[in-house]
């Protein structure tokens, strides 16, 4: 599945997980805990109960994901625009890594990208600190750094 890539880009394809996890938690100006905490359960429920294409990657997105965010949170700036400014470009740095994927593959990753930064954007505040989702997280929800990628249908398919 992650044939046409080497052991560096599937590293930077599972550290945008923690990117994307860092950039809506933060985006607000606050890394909230909670965020942080249900990334990592959304981490390891999406390694058994994910599209089957996808649950090796987030297993390995799983091991060691709190201590990868601890020290992500250090490496970046504390200042929410300059911490947003290096994490969007790391996160472009995943589209021509996407592209060498099979499209189905990138496909599906991407939906998961982007579905991961609502999961972990609507894990705070609201009713009962659930399902709220702040302006600043809104701007970045689509992760507009990353090139969208729609799975392609063979006509003999359809």
């Amino acid at each position: 599945m992650f044939a046409n890539i080497d052991d560096a880009e599937l590293t930077k394809l599972i550290e945008a997980t923690d990117l994307i996890t860092v950039l809506i938690a933060g985006a607000d100006g606050n890394i909230d805990e909670e965020e942080m905490d249900w990334a990592k359960k959304l981490a390891d429920i999406r390694s058994y109960a994910y599209a089957e294409e996808l649950k090796e990657y987030y297993s390995a997105v799983g091991r060691d994901f709190d201590l990868r965010l601890k020290a992500l949170i250090q490496d970046l700036p504390n200042e929410v625009e300059a911490r947003n400014t290096e994490i969007t470009s790391r996160l472009e740095q995943v589209n021509p890594i996407l592209q060498k994927l099979s499209n189905k593959i990138g496909a599906m990753l991407y939906d998961s990208y982007t579905s991961f930064a609502e999961h972990v954007a609507k894990s705070s505040g609201g009713f009962l600190r659930f399902a709220s989702v702040s302006r600043e997280e809104k701007a970045l929800i689509d992760l507009p750094m990353i090139d969208p990628i729609y799975l392609q249908v063979d006509e003999d398919e359809a």
